[in-house]
């Protein structure tokens, strides 16, 4: 098999043995790999891979196709189009994923989009409703709406019934914004001049929190998944007695075998229906190939997308 590795913060493709599946692993025949923050992150040394997953190899979401099984996996699942999270090692041509992570894929998707769903929904989903409880008709405040995990968060709370403000950088996609499910865009300046928002989905940080922590209803949920623009934020605590506000925060690439699992079970029965049936999709900023993975990184890095950013893995 191929991988792409990290040595010395380049990024180099290598061949090595490919893997066995345990007991109750697969190994997935990567069609596909999305990219992702956290994958410049661990590039840079700030965020090492989980106990268990390759520790040089980056990729943390990916689609494909189920090549051989483990032992005591009891399902029919060799040949089953595929996507799901891992903890490391998804930009190659073969990685091994726990079965119970599994999430089953529409047959009309292309590999691409299906390469940059399962990270951002999975982590939009758990966010917006696991940890922010977010029911119908409530006002959501998605921050770093234009990214992967804004678009599907978009996307989640509007089929969920909730009332969508999209914050973006600039003006830029704002019609595409609104075309996914957002009922009312603003750039990041004009966020102070909101209020009656029920749950925050922080994906920027301090550069966007500051202001949002005064946007809200009584009894609000701020859930942190992004901090891009800053990790330090003077937090009012009178406004947070005032509203009984909720403060926490979400990642899912610590998280043990079991959490993950269930994850992938909500996921797979409350998302996966919905895109089969073409009430969410995954847009693409832009699709390189594996061994382009350094302009790929380059592109994530800049301003100015729109969904997400795809590595296309040759079978």
């Amino acid at each position: 098999m191929w991988t792409l590795a990290i040595r010395d913060g380049a990024l180099e493709m290598l061949e090595r043995d490919t893997p066995a599946p345990g007991p109750f692993d697969v190994v997935v025949a990567v069609r596909a790999a999305g990219v992702n923050a956290a994958d410049l992150m661990q590039r840079q040394g700030l965020y090492p891979a989980p106990e268990g997953s390759p520790p040089d190899a980056p990729g943390m979401e990916l689609a494909g196709v189920v090549s051989a099984v483990g032992e005591r996996v009891i399902e029919p699942l060799l040949g089953r189009r595929v996507g799901a999270i891992v903890g490391g090692g998804a930009q190659a041509t073969h990685c091994v994923v726990p079965s119970e992570h599994l999430l089953f894929l529409p047959e009309h998707v292309s590999w691409e989009e299906a390469g940059g769903f399962p990270e951002a929904f999975s982590t939009a989903y758990d966010a917006l409703v696991s940890q922010g409880r977010l029911a119908p008709g409530e006002r959501v405040l998605i921050s770093g709406a234009t990214g992967g995990v804004g678009v599907a968060g978009v996307q989640i709370a509007h089929v969920l019934g909730a009332e969508v403000i999209a914050v973006t950088r600039t003006d830029q996609f704002h019609a595409q914004l609104r075309a996914i499910g957002a009922d009312e865009t603003v750039t990041l300046d004009q966020v102070g001049s909101l209020h009656g928002v029920d749950v925050v989905l922080e994906l920027l940080g301090a550069a966007h929190l500051s202001a949002a922590q005064h946007t809200l209803n009584p009894f609000a949920r701020v859930v942190v998944i992004g901090v891009g623009a800053g990790s330090r934020v003077e937090i009012d605590l009178l406004n947070v007695m005032r509203t009984r506000l909720t403060l926490t925060g979400s990642t899912l690439r610590s998280r043990s075998r079991q959490e993950k699992a269930h994850v992938a079970r909500l996921v797979g029965d409350t998302l996966i229906p919905r895109w089969t049936k073409g009430e969410l999709k995954v847009p693409l900023a832009r699709v390189f190939d594996l061994r382009d993975a350094e302009a790929a990184y380059e592109y994530f890095s800049a301003p100015g997308k729109f969904g997400k950013v795809v590595l296309r893995v040759e079978p």
